[in-house]
């Protein structure tokens, strides 16, 4: 390609909304142009990004032995709501109707598809196992799409759904496809990292994220460096922190505590670890006749709650936040010093299991300006109805495996694996005869990975000061050619050309730049761009006999003999 032949079209200034990276950069580069919110257009270049990863996924999905379909955007309302989920998915679906008044939605993903065509298709176990996937355009109405490709409402995924006979092979199937994605994201050329997931409201069993490592990330990652243990923080285990708890040394006694409504200010004022206080959280349910049932969730006061976790507590599914007139109706007082002592009416306990083992703790005295010091279970209180994980875990805390303590860093979710079983099979009742000729369920797994957000995701891992730095496998261009005086003279022409020419035979893909433009603008174009590596070609190098070679990483270029300029850019090709 010659970028005269090209559109290449780079900005000097993001536009004000860009707040990430990735944001910026893409729209910088002229990779794409926003239409209206969280809506782009992919100019070449972008297009260009995003079919090389399609290429990598399609690839490793062909060799898993997935088979390519495509479904529709467009989805008939009457499959949503025989899954359930036009009631329950909530407004980020996308309802429409059409000439007839007929409801559709525009998806956001294809289970319910996938599932009819099964039903279907599939009736008899000597077609099973099969999986079936597609790379299709995706649209969730988000409340505030931002970030660029990261969080918009219009995105590409490839998603894929497995059907097998029972359930040990469709956990066979979705090891397939873990070993697959580990795969692709290899071939991406980024770090990430495989980590044990909740289902969220894909629903399922058992679940992986895949996690582009990123400081910018919205999701912390849990990981325990000496083993091969890692899983979002919504689901890592936090253990007790106390083996044991100890014996009562202190009275219970009520202590003032004016204006201290957060444990950091208690521990501070009474001159004692924030690790002896305890944090008062109140959740409500609402049952089916109006009852409202009130949680007292008690967590060590250098602590946060974890949702996920408690909301899959029995009795927690489909919790909120307590209202400040539920409180003071169910402790007597206003919240910031509240605890589990002497409630104005009987509430659920439920305690984290480190706070089930301490011992002469502070919790607040359900008065205001006053908490109780020297609290024991038992002693002082009943012990809680419920003891269970209720926390985020933290770094240096005990590794789930025993293997040492955990780490924590940031990450941007690009793939999810799901183990489904038969939630969706049983309601859409898509059976196939299995030998003895009797109907029986599918099983079934999901598979997504998000392409567009790839793109995003690699640029949030690897950009600087000067611009975007791609990985090799789905750099929009590998290689850069920058004739120095193209117009002025036919030796860098020459000398350029045959470059250009040779790397294209060898399969790399290059781009001449022949619009004649000053080294400094060309230069930092390229590297707004982000072309792994840039090969110059100027007059002066080459009375020396030589030409630049830099990778997009490198600080300094090197000079290369042009008579093995060729051979020098496809070995240092190979090292990216």
């Amino acid at each position: 390609m010659r970028a005269s032949n090209y559109h290449i079209n780079t900005l000097k200034e993001a536009p004000s909304e860009a707040e990430v990276a990735s944001h910026q950069l893409m729209t910088r580069a002229g990779m794409i142009r926003k239409l209206a919110g969280g809506i782009y257009t992919y100019m070449p270049l972008g297009l260009k990004v995003i079919r090389k990863v399609e290429a990598i996924v399609r690839e490793e999905m062909n060799a898993a032995g997935a088979i390519e379909l495509l479904m529709p955007v467009v989805q008939p309302a009457e499959l949503w709501q025989e899954s359930g989920r036009w009631e329950q998915y909530g407004a980020e679906l996308l309802r429409i109707k059409d000439r007839h008044q007929r409801d559709f939605v525009l998806q956001p993903t294809s289970e319910e598809v996938i599932t009819d065509i099964a039903r279907n298709e599939i009736h008899s176990y000597r077609q099973l196992p099969v999986n079936f996937y597609h790379i299709q355009t995706k649209f969730r109405d988000e409340r505030r799409p931002r970030f660029g490709l990261m969080r918009g409402r219009e995105f590409t995924m490839k998603d894929a759904y497995s059907f097998d006979r029972d359930e040990a092979g469709a956990q066979r199937s979705y090891d397939v496809m873990f070993n697959a994605y580990m795969r692709i994201f290899g071939r991406l050329g980024l770090e990430f990292r495989a980590v044990a997931a909740d289902t969220g409201s894909i629903g399922g069993t058992r679940s992986h994220e895949f996690q582009v490592i990123a400081e910018t990330g919205e999701d912390l990652l849990v990981y325990n460096a000496d083993s091969d243990y890692a899983a979002n923080i919504e689901l890592a285990e936090a253990p007790a922190l106390y083996a044991t708890r100890g014996e009562p040394t202190e009275a219970m006694a009520d202590v003032p505590t004016p204006g201290a409504a957060k444990c950091e200010d208690v521990a501070r004022l009474l001159g004692l670890p924030l690790e002896r206080t305890i944090k008062s959280i109140v959740l409500a349910t609402d049952g089916e006749k109006g009852q409202v049932d009130i949680w007292l969730l008690l967590l060590r006061g250098d602590h946060e709650l974890n949702e996920i976790k408690a909301g899959k507590l029995p009795g927690l599914s489909g919790f909120r936040f307590a209202t400040e007139s539920e409180i003071v109706e169910s402790f007597g007082c206003k919240p910031g010093y509240l605890g589990p002592v002497k409630t104005a009416r009987p509430v659920h306990v439920i305690a984290d299991r480190t706070v089930a083992n301490m011992a002469d703790f502070v919790c607040g005295a359900n008065k205001e300006d006053f908490h109780i010091q020297g609290v024991n279970w038992g002693r002082d209180l009943p012990e809680p109805e419920q003891v269970a994980d209720l926390r985020n875990v933290v770094a240096g805390d005990p590794s789930p495996d025993g293997k040492g303590t955990l780490s924590i860093q940031r990450g941007i979710e690009v793939g999810h694996v799901f183990y489904l079983g038969k939630k969706y099979s049983e309601a859409l009742k898509a059976t196939f005869l299995d030998e003895t000729g009797k109907p029986a369920v599918l099983e079934m797994g999901c598979y997504g990975i998000g392409v567009t957000r790839i793109v995003g995701a690699a640029i949030e891992q690897n950009h600087d000061a000067r611009g975007i730095i791609w990985p090799r496998a789905i750099a929009p261009f590998e290689v850069v050619i920058c004739p120095v005086g193209w117009g002025k003279s036919e030796t860098v022409r020459d000398t350029a050309q045959n470059l250009y020419e040779s790397l294209l035979a060898r399969g790399v893909d290059v781009i001449l730049d022949d619009r004649d433009a000053r080294p400094g603008v060309m230069f930092a174009e390229w590297e707004l761009i982000g072309a792994p590596l840039r090969v110059t070609v100027g007059e002066r190098g080459l009375n020396d006999g030589v030409v630049e070679l830099q990778a997009r990483r490198e600080t300094e270029a090197a000079k290369i003999p042009v008579e093995s300029a060729l051979e020098a850019v496809l070995t240092k090709l190979d090292t990216l």
